[in-house]
């Protein structure tokens, strides 16, 4: 999901705080990255399960304002910097962000691209409010003719320079699940043995709930409800990326926020993809990546980038997954008699058994 302008006051990160259950289950929620964050922690003490998540609101709220790619902050200012061509020093944290981006998108084949901040521009998803027109044929020629890649980003120590004057950066659609993943660390840090952090339906786990493990939800991309549920083993994240997140309709055609970079139109082959992985910031790329590459051609891209626990809701509304995500996957009611595709992906991610 593309960031939302969201700019809350230190004091108000916690907006909830929910009373102790009765396995010692705390809830807390606040607001970044455009969604509702919310954590979950299970702990005997709850004096350090506040601390430890208002720490965490603390630092996501910071976070959003440093990576936001149309807000004033340090993403902004580096994407100021790399049309410069001159080499600059850029912040620890944002470059760890940026090379794992480069990183993923190479593994993609650039089908995840965060220098693509122009495009995303030129359709409207950069702000508060959805858009009403789509851009013009010229003007994504335009855009397509001189369109960045990572390949521009030339990263030396902390130095960085780009070599393509249309550069600009944006990365939402990695930064929520590296920050996600960041803030199960941190928890673990604190020695909080079982945790969930849910940032709008994308999330990591770490432990369960007493006796049960993490349940999680689906959503149903094309009605109401839950499509599927997953319990998770310690230590894992689900991330999806869908066309019913961010939308407008113009002259009778329906027009989502997921760009594909070959085209400069939305991709058109899937309608949500969720993956399953270890790690959140490549879960949340992969997602992207996958539905833009569609039911014809994820296998290549999830074999590159090392997953193998994959979901795709296609436009016939087709059910395909890989054969390690059918074991762990259950079709809710309702969803039973949908058609199923099994397809294997040419690599088995080991992190996960």
């Amino acid at each position: 999901m593309r960031w939302i302008c969201a700019s809350l006051l230190a004091g108000m990160l916690v907006l909830l705080l929910a009373a102790c259950e009765k396995n010692n289950l705390y809830r807390y929620q606040s607001f970044a990255f455009g969604t509702l964050i919310e954590i979950k922690i299970r702990h005997n003490e709850k004096s350090l399960a506040d601390q430890a998540s208002a720490a965490l609101m603390l630092d996501f709220d910071n976070m959003h304002r440093n990576w936001h790619a149309w807000e004033p902050g340090k993403l902004t200012q580096t994407s100021d910097m790399l049309v410069k061509a001159e080499w600059f020093s850029v912040d620890d944290s944002l470059l760890s962000l940026i090379k794992l981006a480069k990183q993923y998108s190479l593994l993609s084949s650039g089908l995840f691209n965060p220098t693509i901040g122009r495009l995303i521009q030129a359709w409207g998803f950069q702000g508060t409010e959805h858009p009403q027109t789509a851009p013009s044929q010229n003007d994504i020629d335009k855009l397509l003719a001189g369109l960045p890649a990572v390949k521009d980003l030339e990263i030396d120590g902390n130095r960085m320079r780009g070599h393509n004057p249309q550069l600009q950066m944006d990365l939402g659609a990695i930064a929520k699940g590296y920050a996600v993943s960041e803030g199960i660390q941190k928890l673990r840090d604190e020695n909080i043995k079982d945790a969930l952090i849910n940032a709008g339906g994308d999330l990591c786990g770490i432990g369960g709930q007493g006796k049960r493990p993490w349940r999680i939800g689906i959503r149903n991309p094309s009605a109401e409800g839950i499509l599927a549920s997953i319990e998770l083993n310690n230590d894992e994240c689900v991330f999806t990326s869908g066309d019913y997140e961010r939308y407008f309709i113009h002259d009778g055609k329906r027009y989502h926020h997921i760009i594909d970079p070959r085209s400069g139109y939305p991709a058109d082959k899937a309608t949500s993809v969720t993956v399953l992985h270890q790690d959140g910031a490549i879960a949340d790329a992969a997602s992207t990546a996958l539905f833009i590459a569609g039911p014809d051609g994820w296998q290549k891209i999830a074999t590159k980038m090392g997953i193998s626990h994959v979901m795709m809701i296609d436009k016939k509304g087709r059910i395909i997954m890989s054969p390690s995500m059918q074991k762990r996957i259950k079709l809710e009611a309702g969803n039973e008699d949908r058609e199923v595709v099994i397809s294997t992906p040419l690599t088995t991610d080991r992190n996960i058994q």
